[in-house]
C-alpha cells in the first residue's frame, strides 16, 4: 500500500494555538444568529408598545364621547372595544387577515350581550338610528345601549383597523388615523355637552407621535430624546386651539337635527284644573325641598281659539335641561319628588330645572324647561330636581323690555278679540312701560272678578267672553288665560302655566293635593326670561292664601310704588312774597334752529327707509325675515297704518306685482306655520320684495314718492 502522500508545501498551514478555518465558521454562525436574534426580539419589542399605542389611541377617542355619555357607562363600553381588537391583532399575527376579522366580527357581536343585558339582534336596528337619536337628544345623553351601540362599535372599528394595519403593514402614522377620525365623530356629537376635550387632544396627540417614533428604525434609546418635542408641541396645540376661531362657535348639528314627535297627554291639565278643584283632597304627589314653591306642570304657548297647547319642541336627555335667558343671580332649590296618584306624562318641578336623576325616559323643552317622561309613573315614582330660581333686582324688574315675538302675541280670529283688548288698555290706561302694564292687568282681573271653583269650566273664546262679560266668577283656568290674551292684544309676549300650590308642609315633605293646583300667566321679557303673574283672587277677596302667591302679589305692589314714585313730579318751592321781579325776555332763535331740523328731517328721511330696510334683510330667524320682507313690500305699495287688513285683502287691493301673492303666502305660513317654514323661504321672500319695490319705483310717479317719504307718519311707523 503505498504511503499518504506528504502535504503540500504550498498548503498553508494553520499556526499554533489558531483556530481552524471550520471552527472560524462555526463561531462566526454563532455571532451572526445571536445579531439575527437581537434585531427580532427589538422588532417584536417595537411591534408589542406599538399595539398598546394603538389600543390607548381607541380608547381615548372614546374617551371622547364623554361630554354625550356619563363617564362610568362610556368607560365600560370603550375599554373592551379597544383592547380586544389588539389581543386578536397579536394572536393572529401570523394567521391570513379574514381568520382576524370573522373573528373581531364574533367578539363584537359577543360584546353587545353585556350591553344589551341580553342577546338580541336589535343592535343593527339600533345602529342605523343612533346618529339621529343622539342628534335630537340633549346631552349627556342616557346611557341607553341604543345609543351606546354607536360609541361602542366605532371605537372597535378604530381599534380593529389601527391593529391589523400596524401588524401587516410598515405604514407608519396610519395606524392611528381611525381612532382621530373617531374622535373627530365624538367631537361633533359633543359640542352641546358640558366638560372639555383640550386634555383629550393632548393625549391623542402624545400618543400618535410616540406611535410615529415606534414606527421609525431607530435604536430604542432614541425615544427619550424625542418625547420632550413631542410634549412642546402637544402643549401648543392645547394653547392655541381653544382660542382658533372654530373652537369658539364650534358648529353644532343640533340645530338643523328635528327631534322626534314625544307622546304628549291626549288630556291637557289646563282642562283638568276645574275636575281637579272638585275633589280637592286626592293626594297627587309629595316634594321635599328646600323651600315652598309653585310646582310647574306644564306650559302652554299656544292658543287656538278652543284649547292652550303645548309647542314644545321635547328631547330625550339624560338629565341636564339646557338654562333659559336669565344669567343674573339665581336660588338653587333641590327637590325629591314622589307621585302618588298624578297622572299623565308631565313631571312637576320648580322653575327653572337644570337637573334631573332618577326619571327614566325624561325629555325636556329647551324653551320653557318643562319635563315629560316616556316610563310608567306610578305610585311610588320618584325622582330628583335641581332647580336655579331667577332672583331678579328691583331695577331689572323695573327696566324689563318684552321680547319680539309674533307667535306669542298672536290672537285667534274671531270678535272676541275688540273686548279682550278694551278691557286690557281700560285696565293698563297710565301705564308707560310694559312691566307696568302686566302690573296693573294683573291687579284688575284680581279685584273685578270672584274665585269660584262652582264657576263653568273652559277657556275657549266664547267661554272667556261669558266669563269677563257677564259672570265674573272662574277658576284660575279662566283667569290665567284671560290675563295672557289681554296682554297679547297690548303687545306682551304671554303664554300659560299649570301647576300647584306648594301644598302642606309635614315633617319636612309638601304634601300636594288636587286642590292646590292653579294655573297663572308668563310675559317673556328680554335677558329676563319668563315672568310669572298671578291674576287669580284668594278664595277669600283679593289676598291669596298661600305665602308664594302672596310674597309675589306684594312685590308687584311694591314695584307699582316705585313707578309711582319714580313719574311723580316733585313739588315746587314757593314762591317768595313781595314784588315780582321782572323776567328778560329770551331772544327767539328759531330762524336759526328751524334750517337744522330741515336739515336733520330730511337726513333721516334718507337714512332710516335703508336702515329699516338692512335690518329686516338682516333679521335672525327666517321667520323674521320673511316678515320683514312682507312689511317691506307693503311699505313700498304704501300700506302703512292698515293693519287690520289681511295679506289676501292687501293682494286684492294691489293686483299689480305678481310677485305679491306668492309673498304673501309666505307671510300666512309665518303667522299660522312657523315651524314648517321651507329652507330657502326668507330668500324667496326677499327676491319677490325687491321686484315688488322696483315695480312700484316704475309705476309711482316721483312726486309721489317723495312725499310718501316724507310723510311723518310713513317715516316714523316702524
Amino acid at each position: 500500500m503505498p504511503a499518504a502522500a506528504p502535504p503540500s508545501s504550498s498548503a498553508p498551514r494553520a499556526a499554533p494555538g489558531s483556530p481552524s478555518r471550520r471552527a472560524r465558521g462555526t463561531a462566526s454562525g454563532r455571532r451572526g444568529r445571536r445579531a439575527g436574534a437581537s434585531v427580532a426580539e427589538v422588532a417584536v419589542w417595537r411591534w408589542i408598545a406599538g399595539l398598546a399605542v394603538v389600543a390607548a389611541l381607541a380608547a381615548t377617542a372614546g374617551w371622547g364621547f364623554h361630554r354625550v355619555f356619563p363617564a362610568a357607562e362610556l368607560l365600560a363600553v370603550v375599554v373592551p372595544a379597544a383592547l380586544v381588537p389588539a389581543v386578536v391583532a397579536a394572536l393572529t399575527r401570523n394567521r391570513p387577515l379574514w381568520l382576524a376579522l370573522v373573528l373581531d366580527v364574533v367578539l363584537w357581536v359577543a360584546a353587545t350581550v353585556p350591553l344589551y343585558g341580553a342577546l338580541t339582534l336589535s343592535f343593527a336596528g339600533d345602529l342605523t338610528n343612533s346618529w339621529q337619536a343622539l342628534l335630537t337628544t340633549l346631552l349627556p345623553a342616557p346611557a341607553e345601549p341604543r345609543l351606546l351601540i354607536l360609541t361602542h362599535t366605532l371605537v372597535w372599528l378604530a381599534a380593529v383597523t389601527g391593529a391589523e394595519t400596524l401588524t401587516r403593514t410598515r405604514l407608519r402614522i396610519a395606524p392611528a388615523l381611525p381612532a382621530l377620525l373617531v374622535y373627530g365623530v365624538a367631537l361633533v356629537l359633543g359640542v352641546d355637552g358640558e366638560g372639555s376635550n383640550v386634555a383629550t387632544s393632548a393625549a391623542l396627540l402624545v400618543m400618535a407621535g410616540l406611535l410615529l417614533v415606534l414606527r421609525e428604525d431607530r435604536p430604542a434609546l432614541w425615544l427619550p430624546a424625542v418625547l420632550p418635542a413631542i410634549g412642546a408641541v402637544t402643549l401648543a396645540a392645547a394653547l392655541l386651539g381653544p382660542v382658533l376661531p372654530m373652537a369658539r362657535e364650534p358648529y353644532d348639528p343640533r340645530r338643523d337635527a328635528e327631534p322626534p314627535p314625544v307622546r304628549v297627554d291626549s288630556v291637557s291639565p289646563l282642562d283638568r284644573v276645574s275636575a281637579w278643584l272638585q275633589i280637592p283632597d286626592r293626594p297627587l304627589f309629595t316634594v321635599k325641598a328646600d323651600k315652598p314653591l309653585n310646582w310647574r306642570l306644564a306650559v302652554l304657548d299656544r292658543y287656538d281659539g278652543v284649547r292652550w297647547t303645548s309647542s314644545g319642541r321635547f328631547q330625550p336627555t339624560g338629565g341636564r335641561v339646557p338654562s333659559d335667558a336669565w344669567t343674573g343671580a339665581t336660588t338653587t332649590v333641590r327637590q325629591t319628588v314622589t307621585f302618588q296618584g298624578l297622572p299623565g306624562t308631565w313631571l312637576p318641578a320648580a322653575d327653572r330645572p337644570v337637573e334631573v336623576k332618577g326619571a327614566r325616559g325624561l325629555a325636556a323643552d329647551p324653551e320653557s324647561g318643562a319635563l315629560l317622561t316616556s316610563a310608567a309613573t306610578g305610585k311610588g315614582f320618584t325622582y330628583q330636581v335641581t332647580s336655579e330660581v331667577a332672583a331678579p333686582t328691583k331695577d331689572e324688574l323695573l327696566h324689563a323690555v318684552p321680547v319680539a315675538d309674533p307667535g306669542l302675541t298672536a290672537f285667534p280670529a274671531g270678535p272676541q278679540e275688540k273686548l279682550f283688548r278694551k278691557l286690557a288698555q281700560d285696565a293698563t290706561r297710565g301705564a308707560d312701560v310694559p312691566i307696568r302694564q302686566a302690573y296693573r292687568l294683573q291687579n284688575f282681573l284680581r279685584t273685578t272678578a270672584k274665585y269660584d271653583i262652582t264657576a263653568p269650566p273652559g277657556h275657549s273664546l266664547k267661554a272667556l267672553e261669558f266669563f269677563l262679560d257677564t259672570t265674573y266668577r272662574g277658576t284660575s283656568e279662566q283667569f290665567a288665560s284671560s290675563f295672557a290674551l289681554m296682554a297679547r292684544t297690548l303687545g306682551l309676549p304671554a303664554r300659560v302655566v299649570v301647576g300647584f300650590r306648594p301644598g302642606q308642609a309635614k315633617d319636612g315633605v309638601h304634601h300636594v293635593r288636587s286642590g292646590d293646583v292653579m294655573a297663572w300667566a308668563e310675559i317673556k321679557f328680554d335677558k329676563l326670561g319668563w315672568r310669572p303673574f298671578y291674576p287669580t283672587p284668594g278664595r277669600s277677596g283679593a289676598k291669596d292664601d298661600h305665602d308664594v302667591v302672596s310674597s309675589a302679589i306684594e312685590e308687584s305692589e311694591r314695584l307699582e310704588g316705585e313707578f309711582g314714585q319714580s313719574g311723580a313730579s316733585k313739588a315746587k318751592d314757593p314762591a317768595p312774597k313781595g314784588k315780582p321781579v321782572p323776567v328778560a325776555e329770551s331772544p327767539s332763535y328759531w330762524w336759526m334752529i328751524a334750517p337744522v331740523v330741515v336739515a336733520a328731517y330730511l337726513l333721516l328721511a334718507m337714512v332710516l327707509p335703508w336702515w329699516r330696510r338692512r335690518s329686516r334683510r338682516g333679521a335672525t330667524p327666517d321667520a323674521r325675515r320673511v316678515m320683514g320682507a312682507w312689511h317691506q313690500a307693503c311699505q313700498d305699495l304704501g300700506v302703512v297704518g292698515k293693519h287690520s287688513l289681511t295679506a289676501s285683502e292687501i293682494v286684492a287691493r294691489h293686483p299689480g306685482p305678481e310677485e305679491l301673492q306668492p309673498l304673501a303666502a309666505l307671510a300666512n305660513h309665518v303667522r299660522y306655520a312657523p315651524d314648517t317654514l321651507p329652507p330657502h323661504a326668507a330668500s324667496e321672500a326677499w327676491r319677490y320684495s325687491d321686484a315688488i319695490r322696483a315695480h312700484t319705483r316704475r309705476t309711482t310717479p316721483l312726486r309721489t314718492r317723495l312725499a310718501h317719504r316724507l310723510n311723518p307718519k310713513t317715516l316714523l311707523r316702524p
